[in-house]
């Protein structure tokens, strides 16, 4: 599986994000670019202890199971739930949030391991170290294949 960790893989995830445009179409969704450019970056904030999730019974009750899918080698399906965190209805700037995306991937990579937090995700749980870089690297594989790229 892909690392945000490995320098070389990060370096391909950036460099797709580059490909994106402001006219960059979804494949499938409700988002569009800039939607989905803020939408990615909410997990990277949680992973680098930026934002807290808050635990809530739907996640104790499921997240457990909900993480195994989380951090499997397959691909993640098209309209998956999203957390309503997550979910982003108002217009962005492309531009602001490519930027604040890419710098939130370089922050991931060159932070590493230790740069992680330590507290648990809200709806999984907690998570290991390797868990958190795949899924912070399928859920961007995800999106940018969501546009294209």
């Amino acid at each position: 599986m892909n690392s945000l960790f490995n320098e070389k893989e990060s370096s391909a995830i950036i460099s797709r994000i580059n490909r994106l445009t402001p006219d960059s179409r979804s494949n499938w969704g409700k988002m569009n670019v800039s939607q989905m450019l803020a939408h990615c970056q909410e997990p990277l904030q949680i992973a680098l202890g930026k934002k807290n999730l808050k635990r809530n019974l739907f996640g104790i009750l499921f997240g457990r199971i909900a993480k195994k899918k989380l951090v499997s080698d397959q691909p993640y399906k098209h309209s998956l739930p999203t957390a309503p965190s997550f979910i982003v209805k108002d217009e962005r700037s492309f531009e602001i949030e490519k930027t604040k995306l890419l710098q939130l991937v370089e922050e991931f990579t060159k932070g590493g391991e230790a740069g992680l937090t330590k507290e648990p995700h809200g709806f999984f749980g907690p998570l290991t170290n390797e868990e958190w870089d795949k899924s912070q690297w399928k859920h961007l594989d995800h999106h940018l294949q969501q546009f294209g790229v």
